[in-house]
């Protein structure tokens, strides 16, 4: 029994792609990294990480000035045009300053994934009121999913009501890991919930898109990420009979879950592309450091262990790089069916991999590698926080381990 076979796979970059490369790098030379000792001042002097500070306008002007913007998005109505191979190594660079690159590009999640959503199932309606703001920058979303009173690893558990009343939705429940609501540019809340609790378990669910301004419509705690309010945050929100126009259903009813999938699959990818970027970052640290302290008589980078790390760290970065520029070719090629296998391998293997390196990065700079001089620590907590969301580890392995032993099993 042969492993899938696939046409010749081409991974080179073409001169076009090279150029946005060239531009992005440029960029965050030149704009970002510059700007991220003013993030953290600006940051503590707020004590809020959430809200629109000073630092992010002229970064996202300059973006702009570029044509560095909504890079994310292959339809070339809405976005930028690029593939998602061409977008690959420009979500790495940005992946280098996790808190700015994206942000000032207008390629943050969960902006993105919501953008590409409207962008495939909203109405004209939608798109003009949603998606064109969201465009533009001028606002911002979160996407309320995930429950805490039930296992939401299973999408089929979801609990948050739904209900019909006229021309109206009426809804109740509450979520969290809202990402991106504790904005206060942000506008509008997707949200997914069970409209017909006797449909099968992958039609019952269907998503609405709800105003943050909506009466019912309580944002209760922000949730922290091993301790960080990162920006944007996490927030528990309560829909307390939210009251809704049917005009404002996503897709069609019971398409909730067929969304999600939709949606999830791209999110994954440029996840895993910017994480890349953070172990790049981890591992600059790390041999930059290792070459400038002495320990027991030897540079650091002279001793064996040190060594293997940097070693093991490369040989780990590039293999995962491989895998994601993999699947970024076969959802160009073949679609993001076609490339579920990669998608959800990578989904495990790529932020393994980053917590991994940068984990050896906190260990050689010992005391500084926890601490807030060094980006390590924040960078592990991102890192580490995407084992677990856009589905953990476990739900990838199963869905991989399912689709290899099916052809097995069809094969008799």
């Amino acid at each position: 029994m042969w492993a899938r076979t696939l046409p010749l796979m081409d991974f080179g970059f073409s001169e076009r792609a090279l150029e946005w490369q060239s531009s992005m790098k440029s960029f965050m030379d030149d704009v970002v990294f510059p700007a991220e000792g003013e993030f953290e001042e600006q940051v503590a002097a707020a004590g809020d990480p959430h809200g629109d500070l000073p630092v992010y306008a002229p970064l996202i002007a300059e973006a702009r000035r570029r044509g560095l913007w909504n890079l994310f998005l292959p339809d070339d109505h809405w976005g930028a045009g690029l593939s998602v191979l061409e977008y690959a190594p420009l979500a790495e660079m940005t992946g280098w300053s996790p808190f700015l690159g994206p942000r000032a590009t207008n390629c943050a999640a969960p902006d993105t994934g919501n953008m590409e959503i409207l962008a495939m199932f909203g109405t004209p309606e939608q798109q003009e009121r949603w998606l064109v703001p969201l465009l533009e920058g001028d606002i911002r979303s979160c996407f309320s999913m995930t429950e805490p009173a039930v296992a939401s690893s299973d999408a089929t558990n979801i609990a948050c009501s739904i209900d019909s009343d006229g021309d109206d939705y009426v809804i109740t429940g509450t979520k969290w890991w809202s990402s991106g609501a504790m904005s206060p540019r942000c506008k509008v809340a997707i949200v997914m919930g069970v409209t017909d609790s006797a449909a099968d378990p992958h039609h019952r669910q269907s998503m609405v898109l709800v105003p943050m301004d909506t009466p019912g419509v309580r944002v209760v705690r922000d949730m922290t990420v091993f301790g960080y309010h990162e920006p944007g945050g996490h927030p528990e929100i309560r829909f307390e009979a939210v009251r809704v126009p049917k005009a404002n259903l996503l897709g069609e009813e019971g398409s909730g879950f067929a969304i999600a999938q939709a949606r999830l699959g791209p999110g994954r990818i440029h996840h895993c592309m910017r994480l890349i970027g953070m172990a790049e970052r981890a591992f600059d640290v790390m041999c930059r450091r290792a070459l400038s302290r002495t320990a027991f008589g030897k540079v650091l980078a002279d001793q064996g262990v040190v060594q293997d790390w940097i070693a093991e760290s490369r040989i780990r970065i590039e293999q995962a790089r491989l895998l994601v520029l993999k699947a970024a070719w076969l959802i160009d090629t073949v679609g993001a069916k076609g490339a579920r296998i990669e998608i959800s391998a990578i989904k495990v293997a790529v932020p393994r991999m980053t917590t991994w390196v940068i984990d050896r990065g906190i260990q050689l700079l010992g005391g500084a590698g926890v601490s807030q001089d060094f980006p390590l620590a924040a960078l592990y907590a991102h890192a580490r926080t995407l084992q677990i969301a856009d589905g953990p580890d476990e739900v990838h392995k199963r869905t991989v381990a399912r689709r290899e032993l099916r052809r097995f099993m069809e094969a008799g």
